[in-house]
């Protein structure tokens, strides 16, 4: 017990390797890429098929990246295998983190980051350049003489 009679408990003091936190920034960045493919290809559906049910929107826009979504993971994994295997025990957290965050980057892509757009209740609106065009003045008439 600590003075006051208040019990702390702290994790090990192990530092990371910076390889690790290089690892985990990479997939970071890897599964926000795969996230921002499928919504704007949702957008995209969403000005194709007005009237279309949104879950049947968004189901057929995954269905339309998840051969990209796979094949790009699947490369990158075989890949990253190859360096967990050869890379020697200098490489190994950093392609251990590798491998957990491209299955577990995938995997909230596809299963996780579009049904959230249902949960959210994602509203079918204008598009931005027509809110945008509304909010701009429009442009005064040019003088006679097209003054410079």
């Amino acid at each position: 017990m600590s003075p006051g009679g208040v019990t702390t408990v702290s994790a090990p003091a192990v530092a990371p390797a910076v390889t690790t936190v290089a690892a985990v920034l990479t997939i970071a960045g890897y599964s926000v890429n795969d996230t921002v493919v499928i919504y704007d290809r949702v957008r995209e559906e969403l000005r194709r098929y007005k009237k279309m049910p949104l879950y049947d929107l968004i189901n057929m826009a995954v269905n339309k990246t998840l051969s990209r979504t796979v094949v790009t993971s699947g490369l990158t994994l075989l890949s990253v295998l190859a360096l967990y295997g050869f890379g020697g025990e200098v490489l190994r957290g950093f392609s251990l983190a590798l491998i957990w965050g491209i299955v577990i980057g995938s995997y909230s892509t596809v299963f996780i980051a579009t049904p959230l757009l249902l949960y959210m209740k994602l509203r079918r609106g204008e598009s931005a350049p027509a809110k945008a065009a509304e909010g701009k003045p429009k442009p005064a008439a040019e003088a006679p003489g097209g003054g410079a």
